[in-house]
């Protein structure tokens, strides 16, 4: 099993970045090959150049793609599972995480395809982990929870994935009143991807 990680948090002393670790343990002790694209680590470009606006905006494919938008592809093309860890900031992901989207998503391979180029394949199972200050109760009273599924799994995920679903780590205002249910939470979701991309 060939699993990738699309991390964003610019800092190691997060509990974030606790959780992926936690998960990258979980993961490796089922044998599988963990890949992570650290987002803040790798300097991503989250913002598109004008000759990339140009390619996608007019949808002009015969123009080059960035090799580091290339190198995300060949990872997304090399993964059973697809996995994104973020922190919930102001209702949605990191911008970096955003500025991924804007990027590896390029027109002829995420979307309008053509017969000519590579099209990104249908990924059996995609995952979106976040941490959250609020109480996922509370991210549901008011609509946030909902807000965030629709654009990550609806949208961002859509059609490209066969399986998705979002887990919201809420709660950590108050840390280590969630602390081991997060980490439970962690644990089972190996079989989850057992069962959707055995």
């Amino acid at each position: 099993m060939n699993i990738l990680i699309v991390y964003s948090h610019p800092s190691e002393k997060s509990y974030t970045f606790e959780i992926l670790i936690q998960l990258k343990t979980a993961l490796e002790q089922q044998d599988w090959n963990v890949e992570i694209s650290d987002l803040y680590a790798m300097n991503f470009r989250s913002d598109m150049t004008e000759q990339e606006y140009e390619r996608e905006g007019f949808a002009k494919t015969e123009r080059p793609i960035s090799i580091d938008v290339l190198m995300e592809h060949k990872k997304i093309e090399n993964a059973d599972c697809v996995i994104f860890l973020y922190p919930v900031w102001w209702s949605d992901c990191p911008a970096k995480l955003k500025g991924w989207f804007d990027r590896v998503y390029s027109v002829g391979y995420a979307y309008k395809h053509q017969p000519e180029l590579r099209k990104m394949k249908s990924i059996k199972y995609g995952l979106v982990i976040c941490t959250a200050g609020y109480s996922f109760e509370l991210l549901t009273e008011t609509g946030i929870a909902q807000s965030m599924q629709t654009i990550m799994l609806d949208d961002r995920l859509g059609k490209r994935f066969e399986n998705k679903e979002m887990l919201i780590l809420g709660g950590t205002l108050e840390i280590e009143k969630v602390r081991q249910q997060h980490k439970k939470q962690i644990e089972e979701l190996t079989n989850k991807i057992k069962d959707y991309c055995a």
